[in-house]
């Protein structure tokens, strides 16, 4: 019984992990690029959410919606400022780009609200205990899941069934051609950028409920984790990113349940490893020929 509760705690765990690998993995999908600075829009995210609850006085959808739309904005302008002009710059000066924007992004929160954490209301979401089958699972844990189920399915029907998610498609296939027929390559990966930046706030108030602690340096080990994720999946295919996310949360459930909680921040990295060594194409791999 307890193994099914430590599943249920891995899924909730790893469909957090799976919204952060989702960005990760559709901009390396268009771009061929590792946005590094990913997990501070994720902690951006999350910061959107608290003030929203507290400030504005708003429950949790409209929070999620506001930091969703914040981290889009977000996502964009970082697009257009930091990632635009390197286009066709060396792979190593476009990395170095996105840590020194994940650098500044950090050190201007700390500046401008300080390095102390912010707690999320415990009464944001109820949380009451469900026994099904003689397992108990918190009603919390499901309803995060559901959200986050809900919005990769959402990210699924704008990828295949709309205008932007073609579109998206024929530059992840190839840019130069997707530019011959019309389509406007540059706006084409602003939305990319906007699309996995809004699910990275999405992600950061689900975290925020979740563990209650956000602060400004929080976004460094989910977006580390998620990166391994997306690498673990297959990165640059989208349903890759959603299985290697939750196949991550599970892994380290397991783990922290099994009494070896001090390994569970270790094991992804471990797993980074084993993946990059014996199959570096990811789960997913090159058999996948859409990479969007």
């Amino acid at each position: 019984m307890e193994l099914i509760q430590q599943l249920v705690n891995g899924i909730s765990l790893g469909s957090i992990y799976a919204l952060i690998a989702l960005g990760y993995t559709m901009v390396y999908g268009i771009v061929r690029l590792i946005n590094f600075a990913h997990g501070d829009v994720f902690m951006i995210g999350s910061f959107v959410g608290f003030y929203a609850v507290t400030m504005l006085g708003v429950g949790f959808f409209p929070a999620l919606l506001l930091a969703m739309a914040a981290c889009a904005v977000l996502g964009v302008v970082i697009e257009r400022i930091a990632y635009k002009p390197l286009r066709n710059a060396t792979r190593i000066a476009v990395l170095i780009t996105a840590i020194g924007v994940s650098l500044l992004i950090e050190y201007v929160i700390i500046y401008l609200r300080g390095a102390q954490p912010e707690a999320y209301p415990s009464t944001l979401l109820s949380d009451r205990n469900l026994e099904l089958f003689g397992v108990v699972i918190s009603s919390q844990s499901l309803f995060i899941l559901g959200t986050s189920l809900v919005l990769m399915v959402l990210l699924q029907f704008i990828v295949h069934r709309t205008k932007i998610g073609k579109a998206m498609r024929a530059v992840s296939h190839d840019a130069e051609a997707a530019r011959l027929m019309g389509i406007n390559v540059d706006n084409t990966i602003s939305a990319t950028f906007a699309i996995g930046s809004a699910l990275a706030g999405a992600a950061g108030v689900i975290f925020g409920i979740y563990y209650t602690k956000i602060e400004p340096l929080m976004g460094i080990l989910p977006g580390l984790k998620a990166f391994v994720a997306a690498v673990l999946g297959g990165i640059g295919i989208i349903p890759g990113a959603m299985v290697g996310g939750l196949l991550l949360g599970v892994i380290e459930s397991l783990v922290s349940g099994l009494g070896y909680s001090l390994w569970r921040d270790g094991v992804a990295f471990v797993i980074l490893i084993l993946i990059l060594i014996f199959r570096p194409a990811g789960l997913f791999g090159k058999n996948v020929r859409e990479k969007v």
